[in-house]
């Protein structure tokens, strides 16, 4: 992974859709069922929209019945980092992206084999490369 990717929240609302900016930055989430991902089955790499890294390989994604894309790994294990959640009145694990430390959703331990795990993802905050075509370069 390349050096961490460190901007003022000016410089963000400049580089993100309004909505990408809440979800990766304020931690919002899209509303379940409205994710542009969410039945996607294109085989491909998806990306944090925020700067590009990536994070998981399509092969990982499946249907988990709860709104929002899921997968059940990371693409390496220093692509994200899981940061302890006690917003909502819940303890959860909270997902960022280890480079830009957006805010890409929750992980929880109910997914199917063979991590056992769900990472539960805001489609807003990632992009999909198809296969084949070139990963777009990391942000800086």
């Amino acid at each position: 992974m390349t050096d961490k990717l460190n901007l003022s929240n000016e410089e963000w609302r400049k580089r993100l859709t309004p909505e990408e900016f809440d979800v990766l930055r304020r931690h919002g989430t899209e509303y379940p069922g409205t994710g542009c991902f969410l039945g996607t089955k294109t085989p491909g790499i998806y990306v944090c929209a925020g700067c590009n890294n990536p994070l998981f390989q399509s092969g990982t994604k499946f249907e988990s019945g709860t709104g929002w894309p899921s997968f059940t790994q990371a693409l390496t294990p220093d692509s994200l980092t899981e940061i302890r959640d006690v917003s909502h009145g819940m303890v959860r694990t909270e997902v960022r992206c280890a480079r830009c430390d957006g805010h890409l959703g929750h992980v929880f331990p109910d997914g199917p084999p063979p991590t056992g795990l769900r990472y539960c993802m805001n489609s807003v905050a990632m992009k999909h490369v198809p296969e084949g075509n070139p990963l777009p370069p990391v942000l800086t």
